[in-house]
């Protein structure tokens, strides 16, 4: 059976050249061929009575030319696929990445304004993707410095103890081990807890914080047992810290080689495809590379 590819979307503009370096050492890694996709918005936004453009073949482009100079000769590139397509790229990177393992985005397009955080289609990608999606961050993000770091390779995972989903464990954890890399767990409780009374008014916390603390470990613990029997060469180190999720994993990225976070499961009552307000918030601020993994779908 062959090897699904890494795929790539570029379109010339700095952060997509980011994101295809990227995507190359992904490959590398995996022992996967890379695929760099051109989606080209040519004839669907032409003005009625205008001429229409007529798109240039693949290996005509500019774009897969300025592509192919930037890959040529690198040492250890794999099999490497140049593909041009013509569309809207928000409905078609996902589409696309239904054939493959991995899509790599940069966090902006040519397109959109100039400040955003994050353009479109890496929202809509993330988003709808069937295959884990990785964004690319400009470069001139920063993070708080509020936590000591130890040098070395580093990958951040979020974990949820309230329920945390198999599938972005299983992928941090395949990917700390292709990066010989720390895997850092990211366990966050909300705290200060705060009991409502009357409109305006607060009891101090009924329990101790040292006992939440110790349960989210202990939960903690047992979610990753599984993975660490799998993976027994990777070293994964709980961070069980207070306060916001988004918060410690945004700060917890500077200095990562990538922070891993999960898409939400769709729900009764919320049928479509919804990021989650922490992996939102992580994709707008992580200052390093950070992947969105779909959840396992649910059983029948």
């Amino acid at each position: 059976m062959s090897t699904l590819p890494v795929i790539a979307a570029v379109d010339g503009s700095e952060d997509s050249l980011r994101a295809l370096d990227w995507a190359a050492d992904a490959a590398r890694r995996r022992s996967a061929p890379l695929r760099a996709v051109h989606v080209r918005q040519y004839v669907a936004w032409a003005q009625p009575g205008a001429p229409v453009v007529v798109p240039p073949p693949p290996e005509e482009d500019p774009v897969l030319t300025e592509v192919r100079a930037r890959l040529a000769d690198r040492p250890g590139l794999p099999a490497t696929e140049y593909v041009g397509i013509d569309g809207a790229p928000g409905a078609a990177l996902p589409e696309l990445a239904a054939d493959a393992q991995l899509l790599v985005l940069g966090s902006r397009g040519r397109g959109g304004f100039a400040s955003l955080l994050l353009g479109s289609n890496g929202l809509t990608a993330a988003r709808d993707a069937e295959c884990p999606v990785v964004i690319v961050p400009r470069p001139d993000r920063t993070a708080e410095d509020t936590v000591p770091v130890e040098p070395g390779p580093r990958v951040v995972v979020g974990l949820n103890a309230d329920g945390p989903d198999e599938a972005t464990l299983e992928f941090a954890f395949a990917e700390a081990a292709l990066r010989e890399a720390r895997l850092q767990v990211v366990a966050a409780y909300p705290w200060p807890a705060q009991s409502w009374t009357t409109p305006g008014e607060f009891l101090p916390p009924a329990i101790d914080q040292a006992a939440v603390e110790a349960e989210t470990r202990v939960l903690t613990d047992g979610f990753l047992a599984p993975h660490r029997e799998r993976h027994p060469e990777v070293t994964a180190e709980p961070s069980v810290v207070p306060g916001d999720a988004a918060g410690n994993l945004v700060a917890a990225s500077r200095g990562a080689d990538l922070v891993v976070v999960g898409r939400h499961r769709r729900r009764l009552l919320a049928p479509t495809r919804l990021l989650g307000s922490v992996t939102h918030a992580v994709l707008l601020h992580a200052v390093c590379p950070i992947a969105v993994v779909p959840p396992q779908p649910a059983e029948e």
